[in-house]
């Protein structure tokens, strides 16, 4: 016998005594593969039932959401609960507001997290979950109303509910039939028309969902703007017309942008010379000690305003097959400058 307190392999426990069986021959990568096909023929299979329940209870289902004037509360036990989070992420990032609510915490205390104006949306397969049904009469109590999505129409939970929607399956994807795979699957995917649907009802758009995802590239897109990604001020390369090319040089390399502007006394945009003007002007064999700015310059150069949207930079400098654009006012004074590397660094590009 071991001495006391001498740990005990886990092999040796009576948990992995018990779970220990003769090994298992190994499997053939052919049979491998024909698992994991078997597996999403089977939520496949479980998705497309799916679509014939999407009728009158979904439609009330989504209007029941739609006039919550508090938030959405979303619930479940387990792997319905992991599910759960997800669809109120889900709701959260389209226009709903929404949380999830960890039913056995509720018991606990945290059931005062849901306000007389909320909507709960309950998760169960069976329907019969514990710490879910414990939420019912709480919810009957205040006149809160219950969505449930569970396996089981004539459940407890079910029957309890406003609304509720069949997310049933046929069976698992898990050869055992008994972990929650397909089953999830569905309830998922059903969370998810829950809130698509929702988002076109509420007249959702491109500029929220941007809102909404700040951090994300769809949101850098659409909320960055030219002013915040721009040079400005002192930053900007400024030359007149009388400049001599070699002057207009020194002005490019100090300022790092790859051109100039080109000015008048008002600071009214003239035109720009760029790195490829000055290529275009060497071909010519100009003096660029003697050569003026005003003679080389481009005139016709594109430009963009301040409050536009940096990703229209973007579409200005791949239309157009350039480097850098020139930020002018309304009345065509420059007012700063970006290129290609400004917009990289602020990932809009």
């Amino acid at each position: 016998m071991a001495p006391a307190g001498t740990p005990v392999p886990i092999e040796d426990t009576p948990i992995a005594s018990e779970i220990r069986r003769d090994p298992v021959p190994p499997l053939s990568d052919e049979q491998v593969i024909r698992l994991g096909m078997r597996a999403l023929e089977i939520e496949a299979a479980g998705l497309s039932a799916l679509t014939r329940r999407i009728d009158e209870r979904f439609v009330a289902g989504c209007r029941l959401l739609l006039a919550c004037s508090g938030r959405v509360v979303v619930t479940g036990m387990g792997k319905s609960g992991h599910v759960a989070g997800k669809i109120a992420a889900t709701l959260a990032s389209t226009g709903t507001a929404a949380f999830f609510l960890h039913p056995a915490e509720a018991g606990h205390g945290d059931i005062g997290m849901i306000a007389r104006d909320d909507v709960v949306v309950a998760l169960s397969y069976s329907g019969e979950t514990a710490e879910v049904l414990v939420l019912v009469p709480y919810l009957r109590r205040i006149g809160i109303p219950l969505l449930a999505l569970t396996g089981n129409p004539e459940s407890s939970l079910a029957r309890a509910a406003q609304v509720h929607l069949d997310v049933s399956v046929a069976e698992e994807a898990c050869p055992l039939n008994l972990a929650p795979t397909a089953s999830t699957t569905a309830t998922l995917a059903m969370g998810d028309a829950l809130a698509v649907s929702l988002l076109r009802m509420r007249g959702f758009t491109e500029e929220d969902f941007a809102r909404s995802h700040p951090g994300g590239s769809l949101g850098r897109r659409l909320l960055t703007r030219v002013c915040d990604v721009m040079h400005a001020g002192d930053q900007v390369p400024r030359v007149n017309p009388e400049t001599t090319v070699r002057e207009g040089l020194l002005v490019m390399t100090e300022k790092g942008l790859g051109m100039t502007t080109v000015v008048d006394g008002d600071g009214i945009l003239c035109g720009v010379f760029t790195d490829g003007d000055l290529r275009r002007a060497l071909d010519r064999r100009i003096d660029v000690h003697t050569s003026l700015i005003r003679d080389v310059m481009t005139v016709r150069c594109k430009t963009i305003a301040a409050h536009a949207l940096a990703a229209d930079a973007v579409r200005l400098l791949e239309e157009f097959r350039i480097t850098s654009l020139v930020v002018t006012d309304e009345q065509s004074r420059v007012v700063g400058a970006l290129n290609v590397h400004d917009l990289l660094r602020a990932g809009v590009m």
